[in-house]
């Protein structure tokens, strides 16, 4: 520290780096307890598929070569199974390493970048990363609101990022909303629909993005292997976009991105089509049955179409503490929304029947001694 200015020596980050709030995972760990219900981070229920453990593992000979820098067969897979262009998709560490490039490729100092506001916290850490300003728009029942958003478009506007459904909330856009919301961006902005819950929507009116991207110049589509496929630990998603992002991203990502034994174990989930139905029939019975205990335990929920419900745990962030707490104190680990504006909310991941059983049945008791105490 200097004496005339007493600020510090050294080297400085970019302004906007240091506006930065870290993100902070869900919590894994309760202290004295071994083997808590984890219940924070939307993890799988049911574990991967047995073909994509088999696939890792029969890597660990080989890792003393770098991957395929391309992805090209897991690409090829993609295209098939959702009929894509593999030229057109790129793969990246987590749909959360995409979502970076995004906003680095195409945004910086005196740009803004839009999304809701209570969108996934990623969004804004992306924008500060490439020095542009986050804008959270207003949400209209805890729903991406298109007629805000697309007031609050300006000339400084890049990016527009959309999850879709929504996390933490769990609510989604329908079909006609999300084309109403591309029409109505100017073509020079970029509408980034981060699709990591797709797979769970069984909605009529639902589509996840691929529609968009094929039919518009602007419009990228994000998903992700951590959720249905459940490979959070290995890292893994992608990007379906135009000729001409595909082009950008290949440019701006590391050359060997996408490590060998993710590209197996992905390659090998995919066509383990058998593990995917069990999981989404798994998340069919146990979501909906979860919402249905809380409701009669007299929680408000709001209704999801992901693997995970958003719990009211009262007027403010002191019912969701204690009710976080007093989970905790039966093992049960559950995310707290206060880093999302949602202070007196609480985020639940659909987890196998034991573990929703087990969650009902604390909320249950909390509730009752609750209502003894007041």
């Amino acid at each position: 520290m200097t004496a005339k200015t007493g600020k510090q020596e050294g080297p400085a980050p970019r302004p906007g780096i240091l506006e930065i709030a870290p993100y902070i995972g869900g919590e894994a760990k309760i202290p004295g307890n071994r083997n808590p219900i984890r219940l924070a981070s939307n993890e799988s229920a049911l574990g991967p598929s047995p073909k994509a453990v088999a696939a890792y593992k029969a890597l660990a000979g080989e890792i003393h070569r770098y991957p395929d820098g391309a992805s090209a067969e897991l690409r090829a897979c993609l295209g098939k199974m959702h009929v894509l262009d593999p030229s057109r998709i790129v793969c990246g560490a987590g749909s959360d390493e995409l979502i970076g490039l995004l906003a680095r490729a195409y945004a910086g100092p005196g740009d803004e970048v839009l999304y809701s506001r209570h969108g996934f916290l990623m969004y804004p850490i992306a924008s500060l990363s490439a020095g542009a300003t986050p804008v959270a728009v207003p949400e209209k029942d805890l729903t991406f609101d298109v007629d805000a958003t697309l007031k609050r478009v300006g000339p400084k506007t890049k990016i527009v990022f959309i999850a879709n459904p929504n996390n933490p909330t769990g609510t989604y856009l329908p079909r006609a909303a999300m084309q109403r919301l591309q029409a109505g961006l100017p073509p020079h902005v970029l509408l980034v629909i981060d699709a990591a819950y797709a797979e769970f929507v069984s909605r009529n009116d639902y589509e996840p993005g691929i529609e968009l991207v094929s039919q518009t110049a602007n419009v990228v589509m994000t998903r992700t292997f951590s959720k249905i496929y459940a490979l959070a630990a290995l890292r893994l998603g992608w990007a379906y976009c135009s000729a001409e992002v595909a082009d950008v991203l290949n440019r701006v990502r590391n050359p060997f991105n996408v490590n060998a034994a993710a590209q197996a174990a992905g390659l090998a989930a995919l066509e383990d089509t058998a593990a995917f139905s069990r999981a989404r029939a798994h998340n069919d019975t146990w979501r909906p049955w979860l919402e249905a205990a809380l409701k009669s335990a007299g929680i408000e929920v709001t209704p999801s179409v992901a693997n995970f419900v958003l719990a009211r745990f009262g007027a403010d962030a002191k019912g969701a503490d204690a009710a976080l707490s007093f989970l905790q104190s039966r093992g049960i680990i559950a995310r707290r929304m206060a880093a999302y504006k949602l202070p007196e909310w609480l985020r639940i991941t659909i987890g196998t029947e034991s573990e929703m059983k087990a969650v009902a049945d604390a909320v249950k008791e909390w509730v009752q001694a609750k209502r003894r105490a007041s």
